[in-house]
């Protein structure tokens, strides 16, 4: 089959990075950024240029570690993100604009200039000694992935969750990674106390879809496998259908919740694609380059689902877009979790056990 030439054909992307170009508009007064050596690090052959982008990571310092908002309709008022930037390189992803604020580019730069936050563990545990702290469950995973491939140099991940074990303290992971096995002693032993959820996001059960989707996260198989071994150590495990890509992702909705309910996932949920600021002409240029046949058709979708716009901001209606297609989705899976007996129960991590972490040597009171 023949494919229409694109309007504004791109070079073909960095192998293993979900971003294809650099020529995304600029938020905050910023120049535009073009696909040269500003986003790209190629070297020059008689052959022509060869990839050589690499992942680099920044430690960061910051003062706090904390985060607390007050939106109305997300489920949790504080989060940890121990990385700014994501390898997985998902691009979808509703985080890549964040990285504009560092004058780094959403695109590449949000996937391969990474910053780590190795003092994370510290600062939690003074912020929980604190006297006027309220327990409350942590959420991590909420910005970027808290198991990307440089958490197995880090481990910071690891760190806060001994934190939050010593201080019995409620916590959710949400992620991509089958890496969180790693950490399934600490996971088991939190659950013990009933301290933990953990979330793990499958987007499609097609391989070669999610390797151009979401390049350098865990195969599906993989994400399936993890899930069904948390399950069976006892740890909480809930499956999120997220994103929903009309016409693209939306056929395995029924599919992925088969597969993780034989491997005894019980907690489901499933997230409508969000292309917030420079996400959205980022995702068009992947459309045009992967599906070009119905990249039309797939923005069209969106818009109709988000009030006519690439992406709707508004509070509740982000996250509970309307319209036919929506509706659609939202049917489909309430009807697939009923058949497969999941969402029936609805876990409440317990806060009552928080006790204040020892800080700078001082004891515990008891």
């Amino acid at each position: 089959m023949i494919r229409p030439a694109l309007p504004h054909p791109v070079p073909p992307a960095p192998r293993g990075r979900g971003a294809q170009s650099g020529a995304v508009p600029q938020r905050f007064g910023l120049a535009a950024r073009e696909a040269d050596g500003d986003w790209l690090d190629v070297r020059a052959t008689v052959d022509g240029p060869v990839d050589m982008l690499r992942t680099t990571v920044t430690v960061e310092q910051p003062r706090s570690i904390l985060t607390f908002n007050r939106s109305p309709d997300i489920p949790f008022d504080r989060s940890i993100n121990a990385y700014r930037g994501c390898e997985h390189g998902c691009v979808y992803c509703y985080a890549r604009p964040t990285h504009a604020f560092h004058d780094l580019s959403p695109g590449l730069d949000f996937e391969t200039k990474l910053f780590a936050k190795p003092a994370a563990a510290r600062l939690l545990r003074e912020t929980l000694a604190k006297p006027g702290y309220n327990c409350a469950p942590i959420a991590m995973g909420t910005n970027t992935d808290p198991y990307q491939p440089i958490e197995g140099r880090y481990r910071i991940t690891r760190a806060l969750l001994e934190v939050c074990l010593d201080a019995r303290h409620p916590v959710t992971i949400t992620t991509k990674s089958d890496r969180v096995l790693r950490d399934l002693d600490l996971l088991a032993e939190l659950a013990a106390h009933n301290l933990v959820a953990v979330a793990i996001s499958v987007t499609s059960l097609d391989p070669r879809l999610s390797g151009l989707l979401e390049p350098r996260a865990a195969a599906p198989t993989k994400r399936l496998a993890a899930l069904g071994k948390l399950a069976e150590a006892g740890i909480p495990a809930h499956v999120s259908i997220a994103p929903i890509i009309p016409a693209i992702t939306d056929q395995f909705i029924e599919r992925i919740l088969a597969e993780a309910a034989a491997r005894g996932v019980r907690s489901a949920s499933w997230i409508m694609l969000r292309l917030p600021h420079e996400t959205a002409p980022l995702f068009r240029e992947w459309l045009g380059v992967h599906y070009p046949d119905r990249a039309d058709k797939v923005m069209a979708i969106v818009r109709s689902i988000r009030n006519g716009r690439d992406n709707d901001a508004t509070f509740f209606s982000r996250m509970k877009p309307g319209g036919t297609w929506a509706e659609l989705f939202r049917t489909r899976f309430r009807l697939a979790c009923e058949r497969l007996g999941m969402n029936r129960l609805k876990l409440e991590l317990d806060g009552t056990q928080f006790r204040r972490p020892e800080v700078d040597g001082q004891l515990r009171l008891l």
